[in-house]
Parts: structure tokens; sequence; C-alpha cells
């Protein structure tokens, strides 16, 4: 034992530690819990009783002198890096690597900017599975098996087999009014926010692809005025005071009666131009009472309550809030367009 721990000084005294990686190594063959200095602790049971205690005390002083001699080395060397000279090859003169943050999506800023307008005045956010039963997606919602968007040049349908339950990428946000009618009892005050998909060919202004948000009101006495005055308050808080708003008498199959939103073109400020078709005028979505045979197929008895729907296409009031001109853009990942709203965030 004694020869062992005199070869070991001698080792530990003369080991080269010029480099931090002989400085490791000297570490793990000495000092570590696998080292020379541990086997020789581990055979210390080995020695005869009366001579443990003598051979114990030279084991500890020579793993303090291991661990002196290391950490002294240690410090010497962080000392020399953190006082090194400057490299002369590298010209400190050079300008910082940008370091660029991503921005928010315009559509992402216009949909976040709906929901803190309409959570104002008490409606909540509700959402649904893009792709959706062709019960929630058209006959819930009062839509006859005849109408066009049912035939596949219209709809995107993911499974279509006779005497099956048909599958479909979901055309509007309105199947999730009727979850949640479905769900939920009145008074029901919720937006919907969502993709959804119809089969068009993409340009300027119609993508495959395209984002709505819906508003839904159901409770006892509701009627065309709440929705006239909830469309205004909109409006205005949105696109701002001096925007007009005007009401279109249309069709869809769930409401009735029902109106197309018109406001005042934001380009020509409703003088006329090639956008508004020198009307002055730009539609923005659709509304209308929610027919009682949507109410009661969801399970709410229309003789009770009533209620409004209302709805738009996010993309397209984005491009009239930021006066975007090609419907493309949003989904062309163009830095260059996506750079122009870091303002907005």
């Amino acid at each position: 034992m004694q020869e062992n721990i005199s070869r070991l000084r001698a080792e530990i005294e003369a080991y080269d530690l010029s480099t931090p990686e002989l400085l490791d190594q000297f570490r793990i063959a000495y000092t570590g819990r696998k080292g020379q200095l541990a086997d020789l602790f581990d055979q210390l049971k080995t020695v005869p009783q009366e001579q443990r205690r003598a051979v114990g005390q030279e084991l500890n002083q020579l793993k303090q002198q291991a661990l002196a001699r290391f950490e002294e080395r240690q410090q010497e060397l962080e000392s020399a890096t953190r006082n090194a000279p400057a490299d002369p090859t590298f010209d400190y003169t050079l300008p910082a690597v940008p370091n660029q943050l991503g921005t928010r999506h315009p559509l992402n800023l216009v949909r976040e900017e709906i929901v803190r307008i309409l959570s104002r005045i008490g409606f909540n956010v509700a959402e649904g599975p893009e792709i959706e039963d062709d019960w929630h997606n058209f006959t819930a919602l009062n839509f006859p098996e005849n109408h066009p968007a049912r035939d596949m040049q219209d709809t995107f349908f993911v499974h279509r087999t006779p005497g099956e339950p048909e599958w479909l990428l979901r055309t509007h946000t309105s199947p999730v009014q009727v979850r949640v009618m479905q769900t939920q009892k009145p008074p029901i005050r919720s937006i919907m926010p969502g993709r959804v998909y119809r089969n068009e060919a993409i340009s300027a202004r119609a993508h495959m692809m395209f984002h709505q948000v819906e508003a839904l009101f159901v409770d006892e006495n509701v009627s065309f005025a709440d929705l006239k005055q909830t469309v205004y308050y909109f409006v205005q808080e949105l696109f701002g005071s001096d925007v007009q708003v005007r009401f279109r008498p249309s069709f869809f199959p769930f409401t009735e009666p029902s109106a197309e939103i018109d406001i005042t073109c934001l380009i020509c400020k409703g003088k006329g131009c090639n956008i508004c078709k020198y009307t002055g005028w730009v539609e923005i979505g659709g509304c209308g009472m929610v027919d009682p045979a949507v109410l009661e197929q969801s399970g709410i008895d229309p003789e009770r309550y009533s209620g409004y729907a209302w709805g738009m296409g996010i993309e397209r009031i984005t491009m009239l809030k930021y006066q975007i001109k090609d419907l493309r853009l949003f989904t062309e990942n163009d830095l260059r367009f996506l750079r122009q709203f870091e303002a907005v965030q």
C-alpha cells in the first residue's frame, strides 16, 4: 500500500496540466469517483488494523494535495482565458449579426381584434372541427338536398359513399353555431372564428382555404334591431366612427329575414373607385335572424326563443383595413409583405 501511495504521489506531482483537456484527464484519473485514489481507499480495508489509521491519514493528505493542484491550475487556466488578448484576425468593427424577431400574421392580428371588440359586449369564443359531417354543415342549417353547395364542385368531400354518412371540409363556421345550440341553453352569445374550405380557383379575390368569424345571439325577444345595433358597434370599433353601414335584403338558408352588410369604401371614403365598383360601398358579410327551423333542429324552442347570426370573411376585413389588393399574399409567406405589420403588433 505504501509503495502505491508513493508512486501515486509522484505521478500527481509530475502530471502535465498545461491545457484544459489534460486537466480534465487528471481529474478523471486521480480525483474522480472511479480514479486511482478511490481505488486505494477501497483497498484500505485490506490493511492491518494497527496500520489502517496511519495509512488512511496519508491517503487523505494525498487526496487534498491532488484536489489543491487541480483547483489551482483550473483557476489559472480560467484567468488566462479571460485575460487573453483580442484575436488580431477578427474585425471587431463589423456590425452585429441582426437578431430579427418574427411578426404576427395580419389575419391573426385582425382575428384577435375582432374577438376583443365582441368580447367587450359579452360574446365568448366557440370552436369546432374543420372536418364536419353533412348534417351539421348542411341539413341542420336548412340547406335542401338539391342545394348547389352539396355538389363536389363547391365542397371538398372527404368521404362520400351512398348509404353512409358524408364527411367534408366545412364550408363555413356555421356548424359551430349548431353545436353550441345543441350543448348550451339560452341565453347564448358566442363568436366562431376559424378556417373554412371551398372548391374554388385561387385568384387575387378568391381562395380554396380562408377564414371566417360568425356571431350568434339567442335569447328571448331578440329582434333585428338588436342585430343592427351590434353590427353598428362592431364596424365603428373596427374601422372608425366615420364609417357608415347599410343593410341590403338577401337570402341565406339558415336565416330569415336575411341581409348583406355593406360599409362605406375605405379607399375612396364613399366617393366611388374601382375597388367598390364606383358605388361607394363594399360588402363585408351577411346576417339575419336565425330561422326557426334551425333553432328547432338544434333543440331550442322557436316559440320561446329567437336569435340573430352574422358573419364575415376575415381576409376581406383584413384587406379593407390594411388596403391589401391580392388575397394570395396571405398564404405566400413573403417576408417583404409580412414585415409591413411589425408596427401593428
